[in-house]
Order: structure tokens, then C-alpha cells, then sequence
């Protein structure tokens, strides 16, 4: 029975993601991400209008006249999802929980990647990295990276995002893009997110719920942390802490944006609250421009 419902979830989430990808976002990931990936072809001499920056300083030195190098673009690109399933990212206070909608986000740019012709690989980390999956094409390989990120894991624990851009960086020897989904509840290795995004395509999407920068007043609450599973006694009537809460929240977004930002790597904040479509539309128009 649990397979059973699980099988219905990932059909779910492929009915109402397809469709959005086909009709929404396919043709605005092809026209950001198609021909990024480009190949050394030839040198050929300097002509009027081209980019200086690709000028080929060696050959030029040993010549009296500069040369540019010529580039290809590579048909086919390579999309990894590396997709954070710690305790922390299965909290929710609306209809849908951050690993829900991290979930449908997923398989959203899994199929515009699809339909683009690109392949699709998976990571999924929280203490450790849970399942690789290489990049690949098909519609059954995207439905079974659907499948595992839907799975509900026993043995996940906090996150480490260092031990997971380490496997990345270890695995993946070809550039692609790097979509890393989390809420980011977690200290950021800089200099492992700057080694990747030098490498790579990298975006950042932070997912959050609102209940966690306003919590209501409803008098004394237990509150449990989910990435260490320790317990406390709050009081939600308590101004200071609201106040304190607050801006641990926001200081959290603008510290993880600012780091990734200094990487040269993209950020996207996500509230499960809001419709993503509009955001991500406004991040394919952002960077398309």
C-alpha cells in the first residue's frame, strides 16, 4: 500500500509539473541554458567585432597578428538536482511542506531539462549523501528521480552541505547546472560553494515556511528542532523572542544569499506560502536579460 500511494504521488506530481514545463517553462529554460555549455573548436586570426575576451594570448604572443579562440556550443547540457532531505525540510504549516514543494520544484525543471534534450542526475544529501543518480534522458529516469526525492527516508539527520558539494565535486567532471534545493538551515562552506560554481552552472533555491519567521500567539508552545531533535518550552506571546525569531529568519536569507552571490552563483528564495511560478518565470527573464 505504501508503494501503491507513492506511485499515485509521483503520477501526481508528473501530471501538474509536465504540463507547467511544456507550457510555461520549457521554452524559457531552453533560451537561458541551451548552448551555455560550449566547446573548444579552433583558433582562428582576430576579426572586427569579435569578443576581446576571447583573444588566445598564447598563440597572439608568438604571431603579429591576434588570434581568437572559436567556440562550439554543446548540444547537450547536463542538469543535476542536488536536493537537501534533511529533518528540517519535512516542516510544514501550510498545505504543502518544504520537501513537498521542493518536490514539484524538481520535477518541474527535471522536465523542462527533458524536453530541452538535456540529461537529468540527482543528489539527494542531508548528514550524508543518501543516493547519486548520473544524468540520463528519458521519461522513466525522470519519473524514478521523482520517486526517490518523494521517498520518506528513516535514516536522514541534519544537513551538511559541505559533505554534499564534496561528492558533487568528486563525481561531476562534465560543467552542468546545478540546481541546490534546500531551506539552508545549515552553516554554508563558502569555498566549496565558490570550487562548484566556478565549475559549474550553480542556482540556489531556498525554500522556507512562513511559521518559521512569525510564530502566532497561542500562549505556551513546545517546539521541537528537527535537524537536532532537541525539545523547549516557548512563549509565543513573548514579544522579544517573536522579535529574535524574526530576524534569525531574515538574517538567515540574507547571509545565504550573500554567500552564494559572492560565489558568482545564483540565488532564488522560495516561501511555500506563494505560487513559484511567478518567481521562477521572473528568474528565467532575470538571467535571460
Amino acid at each position: 500500500m505504501q508503494e501503491q500511494a507513492l506511485l499515485s504521488k509521483v503520477r501526481r506530481i508528473e501530471i501538474k509539473t509536465k504540463g507547467l514545463s511544456r507550457h510555461l517553462f520549457s521554452g524559457a529554460y531552453h533560451s537561458v541554458f541551451k548552448g551555455r555549455g560550449m566547446s573548444f573548436s579552433e583558433v582562428r586570426e582576430y576579426s572586427y567585432g569579435d569578443d576581446v575576451r576571447h583573444i588566445d594570448w598564447n598563440v597572439t604572443a608568438r604571431s603579429e597578428q591576434a588570434y581568437v579562440k572559436v567556440f562550439e556550443e554543446e548540444r547537450e547540457l547536463s542538469l543535476m538536482l542536488v536536493i537537501d532531505i534533511s529533518n528540517s525540510t519535512y516542516f510544514g504549516s501550510v498545505e504543502q511542506s518544504k520537501s513537498e514543494r521542493i518536490a514539484e520544484l524538481a520535477s518541474i525543471l527535471a522536465f523542462s531539462a527533458s524536453q530541452n534534450q538535456d540529461k537529468v542526475g540527482l543528489l539527494l544529501f542531508s548528514h550524508k549523501v543518501h543516493l547519486y543518480i548520473p544524468p540520463k534522458k528519458g521519461r522513466q529516469h525522470i519519473l524514478r528521480i521523482i520517486r526517490e526525492i518523494l521517498v520518506d527516508r528513516t535514516d536522514r539527520g541534519e544537513t551538511n552541505l559541505q559533505l554534499a558539494l564534496e561528492y558533487l565535486r568528486g563525481t561531476l567532471k562534465k560543467r552542468s547546472i546545478c540546481f541546490i534545493l534546500s531551506d539552508f538551515l545549515c552553516s554554508l562552506p563558502e569555498s566549496h560553494i565558490k570550487f562548484i560554481a566556478r565549475r559549474h552552472d550553480l542556482i540556489s533555491m531556498q525554500i522556507l515556511d512562513p511559521l518559521e519567521e512569525l510564530i502566532p500567539d497561542v500562549g505556551i508552545l513546545p517546539v521541537k528542532d528537527s535537524e537536532s531533535n532537541s525539545y523547549k518550552l516557548i512563549d509565543t506571546s513573548d514579544k522579544e523572542l517573536n522579535k529574535e525569531i524574526q530576524s534569525s529568519y531574515h538574517k538567515n536569507i540574507q547571509n545565504t544569499r550573500q554567500t552564494f552571490l559572492r560565489a558568482n552563483a545564483e540565488y532564488i528564495y522560495l516561501d511555500v506560502k506563494s505560487s513559484y511560478i511567478k518567481v521562477l518565470l521572473q528568474f528565467f527573464k532575470s538571467r535571460k536579460r
